[in-house]
């Protein structure tokens, strides 16, 4: 039942790139009929273009198109033809949902703002994805916004420069933020009738997704600084050994208990014990030596073999994969997609949707 949740529901997404075209998406995998609305004068969402180098120059969509753009009906249209936006508008009458991130003085003037809208469809939910808060227009891309919240100055290794983090989790938390103020538009609707205007920013999702990093300043007054992959607070946490067999652990102990048992599996059971390391404040304080004895001691092992020794001993343990190695696991083959594109193609994508539902 689960996929198939919203067949009623029609959406139209006024929006390219990856925070609104996800967001459709997800109404796409649980049943939703999603028109997707492209600006014909530049060829499309400009995501079409944005190719690797080993991707064929010719085709019309890209990789990073097909990671949010499963099973939309497209249409490329010229909202500033008048023609071609009735069509638009005719759709929008019987719409459950818009999905827009035009900027708002853009989507006032071509009439697709929700007060447009709203005259042409009462009962409308509109959504709404600005890159910052309070009408600000200047243009801002994930990496933008990664900066001004802080994350590319938290990010990296401490003696290098910023990093970017490379997957653009700034739209991907904006879109979760703009699924669940939909989600509760929708059920505001079944309960009143009534539609809704929804909207966030990047800037605000990004905020709001600072957790612990936030509070550190905010209640330790401590400036997250760049740790790599380490963790400020826990350890060891983030901190990556290599096996005998040259390949590479991250480890994660979150509790004294862990952290004997890794002693125990390491065969250094006396390191639990030691003054420098028995309590996980002293671990955070003396990281560095720390870790210089868990290195030699995950080197006397391949990794399959401590991994499933970790595993067994319930120690939060994870083995580096590189994107192949992902898909290589079983479990993750159920989370893929296939869609024919316009050229025939069968392509394969990731689900947005990582959750199950059963009615009872």
């Amino acid at each position: 039942m689960q996929h198939n949740f919203f067949k009623d529901l029609q959406v139209i997404e006024l929006a390219s790139v990856l925070a609104g075209p996800a967001v459709g998406q997800f109404f796409s995998e649980l049943g939703a009929t999603v028109i997707k609305i492209e600006n014909k004068n530049t060829d499309g969402d400009i995501t079409r273009k944005w190719k690797l180098a080993t991707e064929d120059a010719n085709k019309e969509y890209s990789a990073y198109y097909c990671s949010v753009n499963w099973n939309k009906h497209v249409m490329q249209v010229d909202l500033r033809n008048s023609a071609e936006k009735k069509e638009i508008l005719d759709l929008i009458v019987d719409a459950d949902i818009v999905i827009s991130n035009f900027k708002l003085n853009s989507a006032k003037k071509m009439g697709v703002d929700f007060e447009s809208l709203k005259k042409v469809n009462p009962e409308l939910i509109f959504g709404q994805i600005n890159a910052f808060p309070n009408g600000e227009e200047r243009p801002a891309f994930d990496i933008v916004l990664q900066a001004e919240a802080g994350f590319l100055f938290m990010n990296g290794d401490a003696d290098r420069p910023p990093v970017r983090m490379p997957v653009a989790l700034i739209d991907i938390l904006t879109a979760h933020q703009l699924k669940e103020g939909l989600l509760m538009a929708l059920l505001h609707k079944e309960r009143t009738g009534n539609g809704s205007y929804v909207e966030t920013s990047l800037l605000e999702s990004a905020i709001a997704s600072l957790a612990n990093q936030a509070t550190n300043w905010l209640i330790g007054n401590q400036i997250p600084q760049r740790m790599g992959s380490q963790h400020p607070n826990i350890a060891p946490y983030g901190d990556i050994f290599q096996t005998k067999d040259r390949k590479d652990i991250v480890l994660a102990i979150g509790t004294e208990n862990q952290f004997t048992k890794l002693c125990m599996c390491l065969n250094q059971s006396n390191l639990a014990r030691d003054p420098d390391f028995d309590t996980n404040a002293k671990r955070v304080k003396n990281r560095a030596n720390l870790n210089q004895i868990l290195s030699v001691a995950v080197q006397q092992f391949d990794r399959d073999f401590l991994f499933q020794n970790l595993t067994a001993n319930q120690v939060p343990v994870g083995r580096i994969f590189k994107m192949d190695e992902v898909f290589d696991q079983p479990t993750n083959q159920a989370l893929l997609l296939e869609q024919r594109m316009s050229d025939g193609e069968l392509v394969k994508s990731v689900k947005t949707v990582a959750f199950r539902m059963y009615n009872s």
